[in-house]
């Protein structure tokens, strides 16, 4: 073997992603307001790119796919796209954004028609409610519980103090619990034991009535001390929660010397306290979900369609190119110029195409799903992502980031487009059914079921009845899963209440 150096010519085949092919991709898989993010870092970057005017709908795409209603006829897949598009050979689309076929091709640019009407979302095209605007929307943050507690402090405290407050302040969790022991906080400051007593019990006394306890007896105690309700019985009562717990009623009625008629208002009254007051501050507000595709009922199938209102319509500007390419002489200025053409070329027939693949996907959901459309939850039928990708034409991946953080809107209510996609169980008739389904039919059973709570074993003879073969293990899993306690801890639940 020659050690040599020498040149070597071999031939060889790789897949290598473009930067288109990689922008494309990731289009498939955002949402549309995370679209918008990645819109507005475009339009700052290539002088091309410019969004529409105000007049008119808002559309993502250039060519404005119109409601798909079923059978659809047959749509480029984004897959074909990825595979032939060319950003420096497509032409530029010409499209007229401002003529009639564009001005009400979406359903959220008439309030009282179309999908946006038909499915109660008012409001998410710039149509006003009828009780008015949503002022909620306008209210500012609601201070922090470490922030309410402190202005308390000020208040209350002297400056010698304060200092060990906020530090005390600090180990209170978002619950309004101390998590941590003081004994590190007296160690770290050299405090002594009865300086931070004396400040805790000062604490205690803020409002939300209950924070800055160690644990849930001394939360429900402090909240006992101020309705004037903690005396000797409550008292025994706070100090065996336990047994309260496991449901051990009449032991503890006697523990606490009391007789039933007393014991069921001492009951009564803890079930009125709150067992997290700090919960009440400083969580976020929810933001809302907003829907990525409507789907209603039409006359002959459904209609399928894209929430053009969160997508900002993304333009060519042909003139301001002109005068671009008027002023560049230099190679380095062409050479930019075209690859800004290029780039604003691509990513304006990427969104196109993306919002055909949705469409398309979301075409294909509704007639796998339509008995669920149409009936509910009880008749969703199991369904996988190469069952979608094989009726379409696609490739699995694509199906997985198209129904990746997508959310469709519909009568039943807004859905993730991964709900869909559910496991399933079979039936008497030889069928398989939804894990979903089967869920909803144990979350009705239990809400029921009345006084007589059914075990897990009669879930499953019950179910079995209506002709699902499912295991009991396989019922206190699903029932697990939605929330529900067994039969003991449902029992437990209804001797309390």
């Amino acid at each position: 073997m020659s050690l040599a150096p020498r040149l070597d010519l071999r031939q060889s085949q790789s897949l290598v992603m473009t930067p288109q092919l990689q922008q494309a991709i990731k289009l498939l898989a955002l949402s549309n307001l995370e679209l918008e993010g990645v819109i507005a870092e475009e339009l700052e970057k290539n002088p091309l790119l410019a969004t529409g005017g105000e007049d008119g709908p808002v559309v993502a795409e250039p060519d404005g796919p119109a409601p798909e209603m079923l059978p659809e006829g047959d749509l480029i897949t984004a897959d074909r796209l990825i595979e032939h598009g060319d950003a420096a050979a497509d032409a530029p689309l010409d499209v007229d954004y401002e003529a009639e076929t564009f001005h009400h091709d979406s359903a959220i640019d008439m309030p009282s028609a179309g999908l946006g009407g038909q499915l109660g979302m008012d409001g998410l095209g710039g149509a006003m409610p009828e009780d008015g605007p949503n002022f909620d929307s306008f209210a500012a943050d609601a201070p922090s519980l470490h922030d309410h507690l402190l202005a308390q402090a000020g208040e209350i405290l002297s400056a010698r103090d304060m200092p060990l407050a906020g530090q005390i302040i600090d180990l209170i969790d978002e619950a309004g619990y101390i998590a941590q022991p003081l004994d590190d906080l007296i160690d770290r400051t050299g405090v002594s034991a009865d300086e931070v007593d004396r400040v805790l019990r000062i604490i205690q006394s803020f409002d939300p009535t209950g924070v800055a306890a160690r644990d849930l007896g001394e939360c429900l105690a402090l909240q006992a001390r101020e309705a004037d309700r903690y005396d000797p019985a409550m008292a025994c009562l706070l100090d065996n929660l336990e047994m309260l717990a496991k449901g051990q009623l009449a032991p503890l009625r006697r523990l606490c010397g009391v007789d039933e008629d007393d014991f069921a208002d001492m009951i009564r009254e803890l079930r009125a306290y709150d067992p997290k007051p700090g919960l009440r501050f400083g969580s976020e507000r929810a933001a809302p979900v907003t829907p990525d595709i409507f789907v209603a009922k039409a006359r002959s199938g459904w209609s399928i369609e894209l929430n053009s209102a969160t997508l900002p319509r993304l333009l060519l500007d042909r003139r301001y190119y002109a005068e671009l390419s008027h002023g560049a002489h230099n190679k380095e200025g062409k050479a930019w110029l075209a690859d800004c053409l290029a780039s604003a070329n691509w990513l304006i027939k990427a969104l196109d195409q993306r919002a055909r693949t949705i469409i398309k996907v979301s075409t294909e959901l509704v007639k796998q799903q339509e008995a669920f459309f149409l009936h509910g939850v009880a008749h969703l039928k199991p369904l996988t992502l190469r069952t979608v990708a094989d009726a379409i034409g696609m490739h699995e991946s694509t199906v997985s980031r198209v129904t990746s953080n997508k959310y469709l809107s519909c009568e039943r209510g807004l859905f993730e487009l991964k709900y869909f996609f559910t496991s399933g169980v079979s039936s008497g008739d030889g069928e398989s059914v939804s894990a979903e389904a089967v869920k909803s039919h144990i979350a009705t059973l239990i809400a029921n079921e009345g006084k007589d709570v059914l075990s897990d074993d009669k879930l499953v003879e019950l179910l079995n009845a209506k002709g699902f073969d499912i295991a009991r293990r396989t019922v206190a899993k699903y029932r697990e899963a939605i929330g529900l306690g067994s039969s003991v801890q449902r029992r437990r639940q209804k001797a309390l209440g």
